[in-house]
C-alpha cells in the first residue's frame, strides 16, 4: 500500500516538475528577448537592495497595517515551506513525520510555530477578501480601473482562497493526526501536542480509527497537491513575484529616479549641433529604431518587470495623470507588456523557439498613444512600486517611437521640436539674438 502511495507522489512530482520547468523556460525566453542591458555592476549594493526591498519588504511598510498582514503571508510563505520538505520526503520515501525521531522535543514546538504560522495565513487572507469584495479597496476594483477585468480578479481571489484551503488541510491532517497519536494506532507515534489543531480535535474525537486514518491521508494527498498546483498556477499568475521579486530587485536601477537615459548616437548628434563635440571619422552606427514598439525593443529588464508585477496599484493609486481621469494607468502599461510578452511565448511555443511575426505589437495593440501622451514623468509610479519596477521607463521608450518613428505627437510638441532642430532652443527666434536681452541691460 505504501509502495503504491510512493509511486503515486513520485508521478505527481514528476508531472508538476515538468509544467514548472517549462513554464518556467517559456518565461526565460521571452525575457531574453529583450535588448541587452548591463545591470551586474556593484554587487554589494544590489545585494543591500535585494534583501532591503525583497526580503525585509521595507516599501511595504509604507502602508504599515498592509504591511504587515503582508509580512505575515510573505513569512509564512517561506517558513511553512520547510514543513512542505518533510510532506515531500514523507511521499518520497514512504515515510510518516519523518524528522520528528531526530528533533525530539523540538519537533513540537516547530510544528507548533508552522501551525502558529499557518493560522496567521488564513486570517490575513480572509481579511484580504473582504477588502477585495467587500469594503472594496479602490484600487483592486475593476470597475474603476479597466485593466482590472477578467482573469485578474478572479485571480487575485483564486489565490487567497487556495491558500484558506490549503492551511484548512493542514490543520485537520495535524488534528486527526493527534487523535491517532493518542490511541497509539500503527505509525502515529506520539510527537507531542499542537496548539492550534489541537483546537480541532474534539471534531475527530467520536471518529473511529478507520474513518480518521482515511481523513488524515485525504487532507495529506489535498495539501501537498494541492501545494504542487499552486506552484504551476502561480507561473501563470501575478503570484509570479513571490519569485521574481527577489531578482527584479537586484536588479534595481541604482541611478537617480530623475535620469532618464538617452539614446548615445542622439546624443552625439545633438552635441555636434551645438558644437560642443566633433564630427568623428568613424562611419556611423545606423540605429535600426528609435525608441520601442513591441517587446523585442525593451530591455529584458523591463520585460522582468512586466512579468514580476503584482498587480497592486500603487503605482496608479499616485499617479497624477490618472487622479486627474487621464487614460493612463502605469498598473496597465505593465499587466499589457507582461500579456503581450506571454501572446509571444504562446506563438514561440507553436513555432519551435522562433518567433513568427504575427502582425502586432505592443504600442498600438495594447498600449495606445494617448496613454503614452498623458504621462507626466513624474516618477510617482517608480517610487511607489513595492518591488522596484519602472513603468516609466517602458512609457519613454515607447513614446520615443511613437514621436521618432511615427511623428505622432501634438502641434505644440513639434513646434517645439522644429525650435530645436532649428535654433537648438525650445523658443522661436534665432540663436544669434539669444543674448538680445543683455544689451538692453547695458542700454
Amino acid at each position: 500500500m505504501y509502495f503504491l502511495q510512493q509511486i503515486l507522489f513520485l508521478l505527481a512530482l514528476a508531472t508538476a516538475g515538468y509544467f514548472i520547468t517549462k513554464r518556467i523556460s517559456i518565461i526565460r525566453n521571452t525575457i531574453l528577448l529583450g535588448r541587452d542591458e548591463n545591470r551586474y555592476d556593484q554587487p554589494e549594493e544590489r545585494r543591500a537592495m535585494m534583501l532591503k526591498i525583497a526580503f525585509g519588504q521595507k516599501k511595504m511598510f509604507d502602508r504599515p497595517i498592509i504591511g504587515l498582514l503582508h509580512f505575515v503571508i510573505y513569512a509564512g510563505f517561506l517558513l511553512i515551506n520547510v514543513e512542505v520538505l518533510e510532506i515531500v520526503l514523507d511521499g518520497i520515501l514512504g515515510t510518516h513525520r519523518l524528522f520528528a525521531p531526530f528533533l525530539g522535543e523540538t519537533y513540537a514546538v516547530l510544528i507548533n510555530f508552522f501551525e502558529t504560522m499557518a493560522v496567521g495565513v488564513l486570517l490575513v487572507c480572509m481579511i484580504f477578501l473582504v477588502r477585495r469584495n467587500i469594503t472594496k479597496v479602490d484600487r483592486l476594483q475593476a470597475t474603476r480601473h479597466r485593466e482590472l477585468n477578467g482573469f485578474p480578479v478572479i485571480d487575485g481571489n483564486t489565490i487567497l482562497l487556495s491558500e484558506i484551503v490549503l492551511m484548512a488541510f493542514l490543520l485537520t491532517m495535524n488534528a486527526a493526526d493527534s487523535v491517532l497519536q493518542s490511541r497509539g494506532e500503527g505509525h502515529y507515534h506520539f510527537v507531542g501536542n499542537f496548539f492550534f489543531s489541537g483546537l480541532l480535535k474534539p471534531l475527530f474525537e467520536g471518529w473511529n480509527t478507520t474513518a480518521l486514518v482515511v481523513y488524515e491521508r485525504i487532507a495529506w494527498w489535498l495539501h501537498i497537491l494541492g501545494i504542487l498546483g499552486f506552484a504551476i498556477y502561480v507561473t501563470y499568475s501575478k503570484h509570479l513575484h513571490i519569485f521574481l521579486a527577489f531578482p527584479n530587485t537586484y536588479f534595481s536601477n541604482l541611478k537617480s529616479k530623475g535620469e532618464i537615459a538617452n539614446m548615445p548616437a542622439v546624443t552625439q548628434e545633438v552635441q555636434i549641433m551645438l558644437g560642443l563635440a566633433q564630427p568623428s571619422s568613424d562611419t556611423p552606427t545606423e540605429i535600426a529604431r528609435f525608441g520601442a514598439k513591441d517587446i523585442q525593443d525593451l530591455t529584458w529588464k523591463n520585460l522582468m518587470d512586466a512579468y514580476s508585477c503584482t498587480e497592486c496599484g500603487r503605482c496608479t493609486s499616485q499617479c497624477p495623470a490618472n487622479l486627474t481621469g487621464k487614460v493612463l494607468s502605469p498598473r496597465k502599461i505593465m499587466m499589457d507588456t507582461r500579456d503581450r510578452l506571454e501572446e509571444v511565448g504562446r506563438n514561440m511555443e507553436l513555432n519551435k523557439g522562433m518567433f513568427v511575426d504575427d502582425g502586432k505589437s505592443l504600442y498600438g495593440d495594447y498600449i495606445s498613444a494617448e496613454e503614452l501622451r498623458a504621462c507626466t514623468t513624474c516618477n510617482a509610479c517608480v517610487q511607489e512600486c513595492p518591488i522596484n519596477i519602472s513603468p516609466l521607463d517602458i512609457i519613454l521608450q515607447l513614446r520615443r517611437y511613437q514621436i521618432m518613428e511615427e511623428s505622432d505627437a501634438p502641434a505644440s510638441w513639434n513646434a517645439m521640436f522644429s525650435n530645436l532642430e532649428n535654433n537648438q532652443a525650445p523658443w522661436k527666434f534665432s540663436p544669434a539674438d539669444r543674448f538680445n536681452w543683455a544689451d538692453k541691460l547695458n542700454g
